[in-house]
């Protein structure tokens, strides 16, 4: 039976993508070795690393005034990165807290600065994105998190300020287009849509740079990776090199503006059948609905057991919902086709069917 993975992350991969890596960790490009055995120093391995800055860069309008990175430690490490090497400890940024990765970052930048709460949904249990707040004219940046996996929310509209917007995209990297005019700095882990769990891509505006008092690590200042063209150490190889067989694949899907087609397809497909049928419910304000992470819930208790098991048994994985929100969460995430969601939804109609 054909397995339609709706899993939060790691997620879904592109079969095309998941067939090359595992030819690649037999034999790489020929050479009789595993791209796991080879240098990060050699000439194949570099090719890699400059495709996969490449096609980040041409996907998502980056130019040279920013840098282009491939680090370890996840998104997680990028909470307290970012602060670090932005502020000082009198200096202020203005963070929105949309959900608990957001109150992670929020909790790791009051190590190096003055921390706004510009506004929080945390008592709505991060319900909806807020939206009208008042920023700090003498803020560095504003700290937003695009996408709440674990919630359903998206910000589907920046807010307008002159500030640097430092964003955690995620769960949703190269789901859409990004206007990078307006972003200092973004941070993605990768295990979403870019790749396997291992590597963050992170892209930062070289002039925000060099500006904290504070003595860096060397690990942990932005500019050695720069320099070093994320190799000061020896960088996460098979999970770059995935990487950079996924943006491939998004390139040749037509970029950016067709996944975001793609995915809104996806999205109103779902949707539309949560508000329909009978038996489920939305959790979020539906003009914050993500389009990455749909959760909903059943209008009974007694129905949670028995739709799964009628997931379970058409091939349907990964839709148990996160226990902050309960229910079922759907992770639609680039590579998910949108197949898949049909079969889901006629789950949904046939189960609404026989309970009815």
């Amino acid at each position: 039976m054909k397995k339609h993975n709706f899993s939060a992350g790691p997620a879904i991969l592109p079969a095309s993508v998941m067939e090359e890596a595992a030819r690649a960790a037999i034999d790489f490009n020929g050479m009789g070795l595993s791209i796991l055995e080879i240098s990060h120093r050699s000439k194949e391995f570099e090719a890699v690393m400059a495709e996969a800055e490449q096609l980040v860069r041409d996907l998502s309008g980056a130019g040279d005034e920013y840098g282009v990175l491939f680090l370890s430690g996840g998104a997680s490490s990028q909470f307290f990165m970012a602060p670090m090497n932005l502020l000082n400890e009198e200096d202020t940024a203005c963070y929105v807290d949309s959900g608990v990765w957001a109150a992670k970052a929020i909790k790791e930048a009051k190590n190096f600065g003055k921390i706004e709460v510009a506004a929080s949904s945390k008592e709505s249990n991060y319900s909806f994105i807020p939206k009208s707040y008042a920023l700090s004219p003498a803020a560095k940046y504003l700290h937003l998190t695009s996408n709440n996996t674990i919630y359903g929310t998206q910000l589907h509209e920046l807010p307008e300020t002159d500030l640097p917007i430092v964003c955690d995209m995620s769960s949703d990297m190269f789901s859409r287009p990004i206007d990078m005019e307006r972003y200092g700095l973004i941070y993605a882990g990768a295990q979403k849509n870019l790749g396997p769990a291992g590597v963050t891509l992170v892209m930062v505006k070289k002039d925000l740079l060099g500006h904290v008092s504070r003595k860096l690590p060397a690990m942990l200042d932005y500019r050695t990776h720069i320099e070093g063209e994320s190799m000061y150490n020896t960088p996460p190889v098979f999970p770059i090199y995935v990487m950079m067989l996924t943006l491939r694949w998004v390139a040749a899907q037509g970029g950016l503006d067709a996944m975001a087609l793609h995915n809104v397809q996806k999205a109103q497909l779902l949707y539309n059948e949560i508000d329909a049928n009978p038996c489920f419910k939305g959790t979020v304000a539906e003009e914050d609905r993500s389009l990455m992470n749909v959760c909903f819930l059943p209008e009974k208790a007694e129905y949670e057991a028995p739709f799964m098991e009628a997931c379970k048994a058409a091939g349907l994985v990964g839709l148990k919902g996160h226990r902050s929100v309960g229910g079922f969460r759907a992770s639609i995430y680039n590579a998910m086709s949108q197949e898949s969601v049909q079969v889901l939804t006629d789950v949904m109609r046939d189960f609404a069917q026989r309970v009815g």
